[in-house]
């Protein structure tokens, strides 16, 4: 059977606050309650909007939190090659196509039928051709799913099933239950890469995860809409599609999720325990009183338990 790998997978673009300590706990929890691997890996890919220095910053939190890899970190930034590569194999399979929309001509073309203050979804404009526009980004095709591969969910994830039927990906969340989402209808064809020469997170998530052996998606409950873009893209792509399970979000005073942009304050690595212990209530567990070693020992115990 294969052995269990979790990750966290932060962006550098502030310090870990209280939510993300959620979900760095709980992954780490996660793969020590199935005696597996940890791995992080520092989601640098959009350079423009990383901070210099902060990967450091967030590494050093997360150890004096007890949450050490066990293997060596990895930066997306220097991973461009195996994006480009898996890109190049969406083209060849005529998967993925040169985009030469901005956003105004997107908003243009839903201009009378798409409601106020919803997603903009991509209408297909430019997968018949450029029409002798420049191209400015590269787009995964959802109209039609293709693959020459069978559908791969990996070996421990065959319980946690998934499909894919008239455009729709239907699969279970190990925490919010059985989940669906037409890609098509409410995503549209999606961004590989941006018009500014960038690779986009969908596309190095996916490399990432198959590259490094990951087997168990465990990050906060705003990324679960990620999930069946990224099970579509795994698909195509032959490769296997990890469980996922979607922790609870940490609110900040103004009832939305908290975050660097809504003015999160740092974790305060003088008081790692506190900040654990916290942590691990918005996960359910027992509050502790010992060290952090035998604090995170305990709701090893409790996280197995409660996930059984």
């Amino acid at each position: 059977m294969t052995h269990t790998i979790g990750r966290f997978a932060p962006s550098p673009t502030g310090p870990l606050h209280a939510g993300s300590l959620v979900a760095a706990l709980a992954s780490w929890l996660d793969a020590r309650a199935h005696g597996g691997q940890w791995l992080i890996r520092i989601e640098d890919v959009d350079t423009p909007r990383c901070v210099a220095g902060m990967d450091q910053l967030i590494l050093q939190q997360l150890s004096v939190c007890g949450l050490q890899p066990d293997a060596p970190v990895v930066w997306q930034s220097q991973r461009t090659a195996l994006y480009q590569e898996a890109l190049d194999a969406l083209i060849d399979s005529s998967q993925a196509y040169a985009c030469a929309c901005s956003r105004k001509d997107i908003e243009a073309a839903q201009a009378q039928e798409r409601p106020r203050h919803t997603e903009l979804i991509y209408p297909g404009t430019c997968r018949a051709g450029l029409h002798g526009k420049a191209g400015r980004a590269w787009r995964l095709r959802t109209d039609k799913f293709i693959t020459n591969s069978p559908l791969r969910p990996n070996d421990i994830a065959r319980a946690a099933s998934f499909s894919i039927a008239d455009d729709s990906v239907h699969w279970v969340d190990r925490r919010l239950g059985p989940q669906q989402q037409n890609v098509a209808q409410e995503v549209g064809d999606f961004v590989l890469k941006r018009a500014d020469g960038f690779f986009a997170y969908q596309l190095a998530v996916v490399v990432d995860d198959a590259a490094q052996g990951v087997t168990d998606v465990v990050r906060g409950e705003d990324l679960a809409d990620n999930t069946a873009r990224q099970i579509w893209l795994q698909q195509c792509l032959g490769l296997p599609s990890p469980r996922t399970l979607h922790t609870p979000l940490v609110l900040g005073a103004n009832g939305e999720k908290l975050s660097k942009q809504n003015g999160a304050a740092p974790l305060d690595s003088q008081n790692p325990f506190g900040a654990l212990n916290q942590a691990a209530a918005v996960l359910g567990l027992l509050p502790q009183t010992a060290s952090v070693p035998e604090a995170l020992q305990a709701w090893t115990l409790q996280w197995r338990a409660l996930m059984s």
